[in-house]
């Protein structure tokens, strides 16, 4: 990974707007396919033939993490580009799993599985020096996407928040109150720069 890669995670319950943004940021800074990780959940989701109603389940979403942690070191092993933009990381199955969880004992004990590995830890140290976004739900935006149920987006939320408290991990917010696309890129522009102290070229 060059030294002077910045990531970008964008993560939150689905249906909150991140694919949106990812594209459209992208495309506002105009980075390339290699500097972009997206869609990770679908395509696990489609290879393993898992479903939403797999969601609770610790076997896919431990997919989930060894798919996008996969991705996220070939691309950081291959690239010099200055950014990396992805709609998701490594804390998002963390965090569905511990909702997926019988109780708070099962919550602990799922993510100890999920965060033990050599590859988490080292990606825990990029994300303390990242940027990311937490999406909250938009009252209107909740549909139906196949991929998550719509119980309890607000508690999804809520779980996002706290595990990356408890990591450590500093985050913005981006919710209802902002819902025009436009003033999200631009949100999102100017915490990059920012988050990193540089000037981007738009």
């Amino acid at each position: 990974m060059s030294v002077e890669t910045r990531c970008i995670y964008l993560v939150g319950p689905s249906s909150t707007g991140k694919t949106t943004l990812c594209r459209a940021l992208a495309a506002k800074l105009k980075l390339d396919k290699a500097s972009v990780i997206s869609e990770v959940a679908r395509e696990v989701l489609k290879s393993h033939n898992f479903t939403r109603d797999h969601v609770n389940l610790l076997r896919m979403q431990e997919a989930i993490l060894e798919a996008h942690l996969k991705r996220e070191s070939e691309v950081l092993g291959r690239t010099s580009a200055p950014l990396l933009l992805c709609d998701r990381s490594a804390i998002d199955p963390v965090a569905y799993a511990i909702l997926g969880a019988k109780n708070d004992n099962d919550a602990e004990e799922r993510k100890k599985i999920l965060i033990t590995s050599a590859a988490f830890q080292e990606a825990l140290n990029r994300y303390r020096k990242s940027l990311f976004i937490l999406f909250k739900p938009v009252e209107g935006w909740l549909v139906d996407d196949g991929v998550r149920s719509l119980d309890n987006k607000i508690g999804c939320a809520e779980v996002f928040e706290t595990v990356l408290e408890e990591f450590d991990i500093k985050f913005l917010k981006m919710g209802p109150d902002m819902t025009d696309l436009s003033e999200r890129v631009q949100f999102a522009v100017d915490a990059i720069q920012e988050s990193f102290g540089i000037i981007l070229e738009e």
